[in-house]
């Protein structure tokens, strides 16, 4: 069974940088404020260790809740159970504070009040002065506080807890969602490409077989064409995607391809800019327009076009492929039509579901598409 070495080193430094950063918090919100106010308060041991005690309950009521409670109980819509543990903890965890903040307290007052005076030595005369008034009527704090404080905090800390144990498995449940979309765009992104690879190449041996009948040194000269668009397809588009450039050259050598069959009467203009952004972008995106454009709006009777152009500034690329619209019967069964525009407009949906722009015009003679793909602003250069 093959292990993922790089996968488990990633998942243990998560881990463990998820530690530190819970380490650094509890001593930076607790431990070191207490050891500053314990230095403050000329070394009050029994504040510092009740400080102690406090922070480990309140340690133990958060992590009970952020990998216990909550996970088991609140996410599993153990609603009422949860409720009652969690009572049960805070409950536990303030008799516990409690119990010891009055030990500590009742140690560090044992002994006498009163010094005892050894003989030969009278004790000092303090000089009588009347009580100071001004505070007289201020109301002394509750005896309770301190518990009422502890409940409070440690009710605070096990929400505290349960959110950020919710927030966890909601960020684990988004990053799997992401994972899977992104799965299944790249599985459907292979399937239309093996859609479009048999499409292409029946169209081109149909177009060899023919050329082969009237001419063998021209159809010499296409498989020599169609060995390098072969090679490109097998190769080249399985590393992801291309450089505008690369696609460029494979639409010049396909439609060089296409012109050794076609007549006289058939015009075909290419527009193809010798200075443009050369930017990486999926590999045969515009293929099927240029497919249909020979398929469609080519005629053997009477005069016909093919239009193709091609620009790309820092603002994205705009594509145009208009064609004549040729004889119904001249053209092959309306069955196999239509088939890499179709996937073509699957996978504009699928790369750029927002950033791109599909319009079509066909008019009694003709036939137009414009695609038009907008870069975002971070790769504009």
């Amino acid at each position: 069974m093959a292990v993922n070495s790089e996968g488990n080193h990633s998942l243990f430094k998560g881990r463990n940088l998820s530690i530190i950063l819970h380490l650094v918090i509890w001593l930076v919100v607790f431990i070191l404020p207490t050891y500053l106010l314990y230095i403050d308060s000329r070394n009050d041991t029994t504040f510092l260790y009740s400080s102690l005690i406090q922070t480990l309950l309140f340690a133990i009521v958060f992590y009970a809740n952020y990998l216990w409670l909550t996970p088991r109980l609140f996410l599993r819509k153990k609603i009422l159970l949860y409720f009652l543990a969690s009572f049960f903890m805070v409950a536990a965890s303030t008799y516990i504070s409690n119990a010891s903040f009055t030990k500590l307290h009742s140690d560090s007052h044992r002994g006498p009040d009163v010094k005892e005076f050894r003989p030969g030595i009278q004790p000092p005369i303090i000089p009588f002065s009347p009580p100071d008034t001004r505070f007289v009527e201020r109301k002394r704090p509750s005896k309770n506080w301190p518990i009422y404080n502890f409940i409070i905090t440690t009710l605070f800390i096990s929400g505290f807890g349960m959110g950020l144990c919710y927030s966890d498995k909601f960020r684990e449940q988004e990053k799997s969602r992401k994972e899977a979309e992104k799965e299944k765009l790249q599985t459907e992104l292979a399937f239309l490409k093996n859609q479009i690879n048999p499409h292409f190449f029946f169209n081109t041996l149909n177009n060899i077989y023919s050329l082969v009948q009237t001419s063998v040194g021209e159809g010499q000269k296409a498989i020599l064409q169609l060995s390098k668009l072969m090679r490109y397809l097998l190769y080249e588009t399985e590393k992801g995607d291309k450089l505008l450039s690369h696609e460029i050259e494979f639409m010049k050598t396909y439609i060089e391809l296409m012109k050794l069959r076609i007549s006289e009467k058939v015009t075909i203009t290419e527009n193809f800019p010798e200075q443009f952004q050369d930017v990486s972008l999926p590999p045969l995106l515009f293929l099927p327009f240029i497919e249909n454009a020979f398929k469609h709006g080519i005629s053997y009777r009477r005069p016909s076009f093919i239009f193709i152009a091609l620009d790309s500034t820092r603002e994205g690329i705009v594509f145009t492929c208009r064609n004549s619209i040729g004889n119904k019967a001249e053209n092959v069964p309306s069955s196999d039509s239509g088939i890499g525009l179709e996937n073509v407009r699957k996978r504009l949906l699928l790369l750029f579901p927002e950033t791109h722009q599909l319009l079509v015009t066909e008019t009694d003679d003709s036939y137009e598409i414009q695609l038009k793909i907008d870069f975002p602003s971070h790769q504009q250069i």
